[in-house]
């Protein structure tokens, strides 16, 4: 572990320490919630790296819904001991031992399920349902990137693989999902972090084709890698350490350092120059936040027309529905970069979405099928295209 990320956990302790636990889960991503937060940023001189174009996207939401109730998600972290506990020891699925809360651990949770993955996922979470705390509340968060590249072909990733491997096996099935990897169509999948509801799905993506290569962040916990390794992975790993990683021209994966509740590291983002229209940026859910995550872009990549063109995703900004006032500043700043199409759903949260139609934006609304809650944003099986 650097110097660098020891510093940065130490400050974060210091900070979730002193908050109570709604307010701490909405505030991450600081830079997001502060008038100051422009002038907080770094001056540097712009690089505008050059990492090629590419004519369209689409993006299809696999899952926006991480989990189901609220109240359950907050008060099992409230109990196990609060932010900053290991959320290998929560007693969640799919690492539960039956011993309550906060007697978790990675080793006793998958002992259970072990000779199960990735094949028998149907009866792996019959037998954690048993053992854990609310198995009826996790969902995921998954989505499909196809992009077309200038020569016309299409090529296909996955960002996330959500949490619930019931849940997921449905929505894989309901959006074509399991026939495309099945296929071997879809190129990489990409790990924004390693949250429960953006990772612990990971076995439902190696069912159909565990040998896709797989990007994740530098900060992946020793559990976490394991957890790859036990799901039988076997295709290609690519641990980001370099600041941005060129896929395909076009498309670039952008690494963040940035501490996250319950024992989490660092986040991926992939950001996009389409042709003619200007840079799209798409997140997991965002933990950077939204004014760090574009003035990162604005300062190292070169983009058409030098104009933010998209932005979809988790956003981060009130995943619980407990709108704060100081979130109006990220609303106000938000309109400074010009977005075209805004496409937000998962932890942007509900509030959120409804303030930024409010406020005029170009928010791309949902319809509120397969569970999703609201009409305000993308939902489940909603596409978007840029």
């Amino acid at each position: 572990m650097t110097n660098e990320k020891n510093m940065t956990r130490r400050n974060f302790v210091k900070g979730a320490a002193t908050g109570v636990c709604v307010g701490a889960l909405a505030s991450m991503g600081v830079y997001s919630y502060t008038s100051s937060a422009y002038s907080r940023l770094p001056k540097v001189e712009r690089k505008m790296e050059d990492f090629g174009t590419c004519r369209s996207i689409k993006i299809t939401n696999i899952s926006e819904t991480s989990w189901f109730n609220n109240a359950h998600l907050i008060g099992d972290i409230h109990n196990a001991g609060g932010l900053l506990v290991n959320q290998y020891t929560l007693n969640w699925a799919p690492f539960a031992n039956g011993k309550g809360s906060a007697q978790g651990s990675y080793e006793s949770g998958i002992a259970s399920i072990k000779d199960m993955l990735p094949n028998d996922l149907e009866e792996a979470w019959a037998k954690q349902r048993g053992l854990s705390l609310h198995p009826d509340n996790p969902g995921g968060y998954s989505c499909l990137i196809e992009v077309e590249a200038m020569d016309g072909s299409k090529h296909k990733y996955l960002l996330d693989t959500g949490w619930s491997y019931d849940w997921m096996l449905q929505c894989y099935k309901r959006e074509g999902i399991d026939e495309m990897l099945k296929a071997r169509e879809i190129e990489a999948l990409f790990l924004s972090h390693e949250h429960w509801d953006h990772f612990w799905g990971f076995p439902v993506t190696m069912k159909y084709d565990n040998r896709i290569p797989v990007y994740a962040h530098d900060g992946f916990y020793a559990e976490g890698l394991q957890y790859m390794k036990d799901c039988s992975h076997k295709g290609p790993l690519t641990i980001m350490k370099d600041p941005v990683e060129k896929i395909i021209p076009g498309m670039a994966a952008l690494k963040f350092n940035v501490p996250i509740i319950n024992r989490v590291f660092g986040e991926l983002s992939l950001a996009f120059n389409v042709k003619d229209k200007g840079l799209v940026l798409i997140s997991g859910c965002c933990h950077q936040g939204i004014l760090k995550f574009a003035d990162f872009a604005y300062n190292n990549l070169r983009y058409d027309n030098d104009k933010f063109y998209g932005i979809y995703g988790g956003l981060h900004i009130s995943p619980f529905e407990d709108w704060d006032p100081k979130y109006d500043d990220l609303v106000i700043s938000l309109g400074q970069w010009g977005f075209e199409r805004i496409g937000c759903n998962h932890c942007t949260g509900h509030l959120t979405a409804k303030k930024f139609i409010e406020a005029g934006y170009p928010v791309i609304r949902g319809t509120a099928r397969f569970r999703s809650a609201s009409k305000d944003y993308l939902g489940n099986g909603d596409v978007i295209s840029f």
